[in-house]
């Protein structure tokens, strides 16, 4: 079975046909979807600390990594902690077009 997570608009009506597939089931996130961002950025952690410039002899020994890795991580949890200046988020806020009605 394969998942997909589809977070554009533009792809859920493009890629309908895939719909169809039995392998695939699609999971379709909302327009403003931050947890999606929070996920990536996981992965992204991963990828970087673990799994980057790896050598892996199959997908039992990638899962492995990821699996190591995680436990790890979850023996130290630390809460993530947005760097970034409030006035500058609110900045970016005020940018933004006004919602249509």
């Amino acid at each position: 079975m394969i998942h997909a997570i589809i977070d554009s608009d533009a792809i859920h009506t493009h890629l309908a046909w895939l719909a169809d597939l039995p392998r695939w089931v699609f999971h379709f996130t909302s327009k403003s979807a931050s947890w999606i961002n929070a996920v990536e950025g996981s992965f992204s952690i991963i990828s970087r600390r673990s799994i980057r410039r790896g050598v892996f002899k199959s997908v039992a020994d990638l899962q492995d990594a990821i699996a190591r890795y995680i436990r790890a991580r979850n023996k130290a949890p630390k809460p993530f902690v947005c760097t970034k200046p409030v006035d500058i988020i609110f900045a970016k806020l005020d940018r933004l077009p006004a919602p249509s009605e």
